[in-house]
């Protein structure tokens, strides 16, 4: 059993804090969540309930549906960030890997994992120029840290700037404006395999 587990003991909970805390672009409404959890809609709907009368939630109406995101501005969101992060491993890829490449410009956690979803794997995309063969042996040091499979691509700067936009909604964990959230157009990456990370 992993630590969040063993502090909150709601499954439905824990689903929704990665959701909402691993990237403050996430956003929800309940149906969504309760098809992505395979949950009911009433279990769903009532952690929505208790996690926004807490204020950890916001929420709007946007026509029939009611959409939900994490409240950037409660005095607990940073916490309860951090603590998702170190929950997937993401302070671990950062110490591990990232600080450890020398000329690298940004990263970013895509896919699944920015969209707050434990799958298993994590996509990694790092820009810069990178020694790939010993980023390759830092990944797989960190795999066994983290308990999680972790596939990357590498991109030159050049590639980054062409390909930027599809960066908007995508989790950045390094990089000049080291900012952590990124946009709000919800474009996704495509990570492909490469001899490196196969």
């Amino acid at each position: 059993m992993c630590v969040l587990d063993s502090l909150i003991t709601s499954k439905t909970r824990i689903k929704m804090l990665l959701k909402f805390f691993s990237n403050s672009s996430s956003s929800a409404y309940l149906r969504e969540m309760a098809e992505e959890f395979r949950e009911s809609t009433n279990s769903v709907r009532h952690e929505l309930n208790n996690l926004s009368q807490a204020g950890f939630l916001l929420f709007k109406e946007e026509g029939r549906t009611i959409v939900y995101r994490a409240n950037t501005t409660h005095p607990f969101y940073q916490e309860l960030r951090n603590l998702v992060h170190k929950y997937l491993g993401i302070d671990k890829i950062v110490d591990q890997i990232l600080s450890r490449l020398g000329d690298l410009d940004a990263a970013f956690v895509v896919g699944d994992y920015a969209r707050g979803r434990d799958v298993g794997t994590i996509e990694l995309v790092v820009v810069g120029d990178v020694d790939v063969r010993y980023l390759q042996r830092l990944v797989d040091k960190a795999k066994k840290m983290v308990s999680r499979d972790i596939r990357f691509e590498v991109l030159s700067k050049s590639e980054y700037e062409f390909r930027q936009h599809l960066f908007e909604r995508e989790l950045q964990i390094w990089g000049a404006n080291r900012v952590g959230d990124v946009g709000k157009s919800g474009l996704n990456v495509r990570i492909t395999k490469t001899k490196a990370n196969e």
